[in-house]
């Protein structure tokens, strides 16, 4: 196969950044910060224009030649790139996956509120989300309307995860992140605050301000809580405001991404 070496033992230790996808605890423990998976092509695409330091690859036969356009890309230049036959795949990873195409890279550390704080004018707060597609839904979104970056809650899913990355196509990997620690929440949002920012605690309270009334401040944290049980008590005190967005009464709610959507074209067209 050229430029790959092919996989014929599930255990071989050059692929073990590639087991056990489907048990996410163990894939938290696995990859700690050191590295994250990438999946399909275009969020590989993304990943070389990301800056992240890849580590290797592994594919299904099937998908060797369409990957060797890859292989001259500086970024993969001494990569190990691995071949492995389905029944091989399938013990590797832990289920069936006919077509794979996957990418171990380095991650980046995250950054500090503080930081985000001081170089932005449009953040994303994201407290306790644990869908992991649904913050990969919310990267993309946030990426296609210039948020400059995302701050999570300690509990939040984690912004690497496999899935997260592939429902972004990628874009997670040009967010700039920062992670509250357990002593910082919410206490995160005064150092927001601090630097400026108004933050709106998106919310269906009946009270609460109209998105389409709303005045974009120049510099906005724009907060959204978990499917179900939305923003906490204390994040929802510690905003500057609680906004919602005006739907039909037929309608019970909108999904959390589509509700950042929404949100981050409103908060797009005023206040900069």
């Amino acid at each position: 196969m050229g430029e790959t070496t092919l996989i014929g033992d599930a255990d071989d230790p050059r692929v073990s950044d590639f087991r056990r996808l489907n048990d996410q605890a163990a894939r938290r423990e696995m990859e700690g910060d050191e590295y994250f998976l990438s999946e399909g092509w275009v969020s590989i695409e993304r990943l070389i224009d990301s800056g992240h330091v890849f580590r290797s690859v592994l594919l299904s036969p099937s998908r060797v030649n369409r990957f060797r356009p890859f292989m001259d890309q500086p970024e993969l230049h001494g990569v190990p790139v691995y071949a492995a036959d389905r029944d091989v795949m399938h013990d590797i990873v832990g289920f069936d996956l006919p077509r794979g195409v996957l990418v171990s890279a380095s991650r980046k550390p995250l950054r500090t509120v503080e930081q985000l704080a001081a170089t932005s004018t449009r953040l994303i707060v994201l407290e306790a989300l644990n869908d992991d597609e649904n913050v990969g839904a919310i990267a993309r979104a946030a990426r296609a309307f210039d948020i400059d970056g995302m701050v999570l809650s300690p509990t939040c899913t984690d912004p690497y995860h496999r899935r997260t990355v592939r429902v972004s196509m990628g874009e997670i990997l040009h967010m700039r992140v920062a992670r509250a620690g357990p002593d910082e929440w919410p206490r995160a949002l005064d150092t927001l605050h601090a630097h400026g920012f108004r933050s709106w605690a998106m919310t269906p309270a009946a009270d609460a301000i109209g998105l389409w009334n709303a005045d974009v401040p120049s510099r906005l944290a724009i907060m959204l809580g978990a499917e179900g049980p939305g923003l906490t008590q204390a994040a929802l005190d510690a905003a500057t405001s609680q906004v919602r967005i005006p739907i039909s009464e037929m309608v019970d709610s909108l999904n959390v991404g589509h509700a950042a959507a929404i949100t981050f074209a409103v908060a797009s067209q005023g206040g900069r």
